[in-house]
């Protein structure tokens, strides 16, 4: 047989000592999508070449009868010296029965969990409140999502009030934390913030201080976090619960006598949308910030029904009773919310300084607004309405088993006892109404 020219093609079925000019020669045969060329000196060395051209060395053996096959490279980039060392370097593992590509997957799978062990470690706690956040806010209502962005804010921002002669906002209790590693927030940490802040603003850090809490139980059962924040929550600490002390119970309401002065000095205000806000504040029952969300499509005039989002069930329906719809229909529409600020596109300012101010003219001392609200609960005692009643006014939760399973009061039964409690304390208070008057147009009484 004649031999072939060194211009020829190498033959794939016989193994050869690769040069870089067979290589080069080597050409996938006609019909084929690939072939392969094998050394004599490296066994297991091979050279793939396919039906477009590209040539790569490959290393192919047996492991356990099953055919092994580990791409080393592009023959551009690969000295056939090299390739050789590398598909020895194969065989040493085949040898010891080790598999090179799921060695490779496994070498991969610690890389990327070290990588992600390190990348946990550098996390901040404002990296992952943001995080914590952005998952749990479909779950919150509005003013616990406030409560989480305002405890969290720099300050330094201009102040729209309560400055006390500081002119910006101060920092939120919990904005200190954020920069510290995640991992850095320990006990000790915890209880060293909470002597700080309990000093200061007591009520505020123990809001935030919950809200910690709540988080870092998150972060414990989150894939991300758990491997740096222990199970039991840095955050549940005595000497913390006891540096920020405990919230005194709040007492605040209107007795029944103060009733005609309180009255008159609210009705009294040149700000009707605040006079309003306040009288409502008392006959609905609801929380402050629940009554300034209040919007104009919240109320039914057809079926005398007022919607009150709140932070228990997400909203409730309540009686929209008499003397509070003409009171609600003498204000001005300037936008979606019935008490407008001066925009018109949000809520007014809580108008805890004005109602402080009624409250010095009426000789009614240490009335919060939420006193309002307590005093809803205290004066329904005098007719004895049902307790159930109230309580489903105001959106408290259920207390027993029977009102949350069995007792479902409809609108109308609520508004039977609404409006015999706002004809009382109307009447308490000396405020003469006339119930069938139309709404807006309130008329004396003789």
């Amino acid at each position: 047989m004649a031999r072939p020219k060194k211009t020829d093609a190498p033959d794939t079925a016989q193994a050869i000592d690769l040069t870089a000019g067979a290589i080069e020669r080597l050409a996938c045969p006609d019909g084929k999508q690939q072939a392969f060329l094998r050394d004599t000196k490296a066994p297991g060395l091979r050279v793939r070449v396919t039906n477009t051209g590209h040539k790569s060395f490959v290393y192919e053996t047996k492991l356990n009868r099953q055919t092994i096959r580990r791409t080393i490279g592009d023959v551009r980039a690969w000295t056939i010296e090299q390739a050789r060392t590398e598909a020895r370097r194969l065989a040493v593992l085949i040898d010891e029965g080790i598999n090179p590509g799921e060695q490779e997957r496994q070498q991969q799978a610690e890389r990327e969990a070290k990588n992600a062990r390190a990348a946990a470690q550098a996390v901040t706690v404002g990296e992952a409140w943001a995080a914590y956040v952005a998952e749990r806010t479909p779950h919150w209502g509005e003013w616990h999502r406030s409560d989480h962005t305002k405890l969290i804010a720099a300050g330094g921002e201009p102040a729209k009030r309560g400055t006390r002669g500081r002119g910006v906002t101060v920092a939120g209790p919990l904005h200190p934390l954020l920069a510290l590693p995640l991992k850095d927030l320990d006990t000790a940490t915890i209880e060293a913030w909470a002597q700080r802040e309990g000093q200061h603003r007591p009520t505020s850090a123990r809001l935030a201080w919950r809200l910690l809490r709540a988080f870092l139980s998150w972060c414990a059962e989150h894939r991300e976090y758990k491997a740096i924040v222990p199970a039991q929550t840095p955050a549940k600490s005595r000497r913390a619960r006891e540096a920020l002390g405990k919230a005194k119970p709040k007492t605040d309401a209107l007795l029944r006598e103060q009733l005609p002065a309180w009255f008159a000095a609210v009705r009294g205000m040149g700000n009707a949308g605040i006079s309003t806000y306040l009288q409502t504040l008392l006959l609905t029952g609801a929380r402050p910030g629940e009554l300034l969300g209040l919007r104009w499509d919240d109320l039914n005039v057809q079926w005398r029904g007022l919607t009150i989002r709140d932070k228990v069930e997400g909203e409730r329906v309540i009686p929209l009773t008499p003397y509070v719809h003409h009171l609600l229909a003498g204000l001005p529409r300037r936008g979606p919310f019935v008490f407008a600020g001066t925009a018109g596109t949000a809520p007014m300012s809580t108008p805890q300084h004005q109602h402080g101010k009624a409250c010095a003219v009426a000789g009614v001392e240490g009335l919060t607004l939420h006193g309002l609200r307590r005093s809803f609960k205290s004066l329904s005692e005098w007719l004895e309405l049902p307790v159930g009643v109230i309580a489903q006014i105001q959106g408290h939760k259920p207390s027993a088993t029977a009102e949350k399973h069995y007792t479902v009061r409809p609108l109308d039964l609520l508004r039977l006892h609404h409006e015999k409690f706002e004809a009382w304390i109307l009447e308490q208070a000396g405020v003469q109404f006339d119930a069938s008057s139309e709404p807006g147009k309130l008329r004396a009484v003789n």
